[in-house]
This record gives C-alpha cells, sequence and structure tokens, in this order.
C-alpha cells in the first residue's frame, strides 16, 4: 500500500510540474498591442564618429530578426519607441606583451536606453548603464592611441555593436 502511494505521488509530481525549459533569447514580455516599433538614430555622446548610426542598426536588424515586428527609424506613427543616449567608449589593459606595453584591450560600450510603449505612455524597459564589451588587439607596430585604431576598425565596431544589440534586446523583450 504505501509503494502504491509513493508511486502515485510521484506520478502526480511528475505530471503536475513542468521541465522549465524555455529558449533564451527568444522570450516576449511585450504587450499584445505592440507590433510597430520606432528606433530612431541614437545620440552619440561618445568621440567615436558614427558609433551611434552602427549601433542603431545592429538594434533595428536584431529586433528584425525575432520576426514579430514591423520596425522603424521614426519615433512617429509607431506603437513602442526605443531611445538611446551612447556614452564615450572605455578602453582598459586586458595584456601586455613582452615589452610590457598594452597589446591587447577590453573595449566597453555604454549607453542610457529606455524602451516607451506610446499607446499608453508608459516606460516598459529602461537601463541607464546598458553594456557590451569585447576584446580587441592593436596590429603589430601601431604607435596610435587605440581609440583612434579602434574607431576605424569596421570589423570591430560591427562585432561589438552586435553583442550590444543582441543583450539590448534580449533584454528588453524578455524584462531581466
Amino acid at each position: 500500500m504505501r509503494r502504491a502511494v509513493r508511486i502515485a505521488l510521484l506520478a502526480i509530481a511528475v505530471v503536475t510540474s513542468g521541465c522549465g525549459y524555455a529558449l533564451v533569447g527568444r522570450g516576449n514580455a511585450l504587450p499584445a498591442h505592440i507590433k510597430r516599433i520606432g528606433v530612431p538614430m541614437f545620440t552619440n555622446l561618445s568621440e567615436t564618429p558614427e558609433l551611434d548610426r552602427i549601433l542603431t542598426e545592429a538594434v533595428r536588424q536584431e529586433l528584425l530578426s525575432r520576426g514579430r515586428y514591423t520596425v522603424v527609424p521614426d519615433a512617429t506613427g509607431v506603437d513602442a519607441v526605443l531611445t538611446a543616449s551612447v556614452r564615450p567608449v572605455q578602453f582598459g589593459v586586458a595584456a601586455l606583451n613582452d615589452a610590457r606595453q598594452a597589446q591587447r584591450y577590453l573595449i566597453t560600450i555604454s549607453a542610457t536606453v529606455e524602451f516607451k510603449d506610446l499607446t499608453n505612455s508608459k516606460v516598459l524597459w529602461s537601463n541607464g548603464n546598458m553594456r557590451a564589451s569585447d576584446d580587441y588587439e592593436l596590429p603589430s607596430g601601431t604607435t596610435e592611441q587605440p581609440a583612434a585604431v579602434f574607431s576605424q576598425d569596421q570589423n570591430a565596431l560591427a562585432r561589438l555593436a552586435k553583442s550590444f544589440a543582441r543583450t539590448l534586446v534580449a533584454s528588453m523583450l524578455e524584462a531581466f
């Protein structure tokens, strides 16, 4: 009898419990009425030329890749709008060479971001310090400052922008 009760309790526990598995990065905590999202050009407070354009475009592409929304570059005629102010890029030494000179840097971009439901005039999500980082190795023989070299390296900028966009969109849609 005791064994039957244990089996019954175990069966009930298995049937009523969920596995808790979910696909990370594909969640959506947005209200159902949000179909059209405006992503106007971000404000560039950094000294890195074109960083605002590169980040804005990466975020638009990441939102479009979710396949649920129409993404436009305007803040009017939309259900919600995403705005951001990009702060100056930060460089930290990540590795030294044999001569004890900086060879690799940790590059960090940060921004103040706000996602607002325009239908209900309500901020759905905001982050005053949205960040993304990436390692950046200076080409050998470079004598320029890392900021000057990095700002001209389109591959490094694109890689960092994609990381920033993924983090921002996942955080925004999943309300983490």
